[in-house]
């Protein structure tokens, strides 16, 4: 520890000591989201590519407590949150790498577990990234498996722009298109 009181050093480690983890865990029940992305990717094995993401946002104006939640945790990133919004002047702290999630965050979780329906999704979570992390997402099986635990989470995927039946036939498109023959020989 720095003996001098005002060094960045003891600032970063009062930071962490100050933000009490029942404080994280009550913002996270109002403003933090567990969430798996599903994008199109034709160079992923699946053609889908999975993301799982823990976010949480405030406004430009409680910024700092982002990055009180960001030091407490020693990951993720901070970031404008709708960059295309210019109504929107919203920042979220985001949590994508998988070791992050594995080591930090999920285990946070456990230790102090959210209390509202929240905590359904974060456990729906942690098996999602458990799955990934067994690489389960690289057969289309798991896939199948990530996307309908994906959509019981955050009210049923309720704010999804897509439907778990949409990702699913996408899926299975691309499967169809890997196991057609490629027809060898002379023309």
């Amino acid at each position: 520890m720095s003996k001098n009181v005002l060094s960045a050093d003891n600032q970063q480690e009062r930071l962490n000591q100050d933000i009490n983890p029942w404080y994280i865990v009550g913002f996270v029940e109002g403003e933090g989201t567990f969430h798996i992305a599903f994008y199109k990717d034709p160079t992923m094995k699946q053609k889908i590519k999975i993301i799982p993401e823990f976010h949480v946002n405030q406004s430009y104006l409680r910024i700092s407590t982002l990055k009180e939640i960001q030091n407490y945790f020693g990951c993720g990133y901070i970031k404008v949150n709708h960059a295309k919004r210019n109504n929107d002047d919203t920042y979220v702290y985001v949590v994508r790498n998988r070791d992050d999630l594995i080591k930090r965050i999920i285990p946070f979780f456990r230790e102090y577990p959210l209390r509202s329906i929240k905590r359904k999704s974060c456990e729906i979570f942690a098996v999602i990234v458990k799955m990934m992390t067994e690489g389960k997402h690289q057969k289309n099986n798991g896939v199948k498996h990530i996307i309908n635990l994906a959509y019981k989470m955050n009210i049923g995927g309720k704010y999804r722009k897509r439907s778990k039946e949409n990702l699913l036939a996408d899926l299975e498109s691309s499967e169809t298109i890997c196991r057609i023959p490629v027809k060898t020989g002379k023309i």
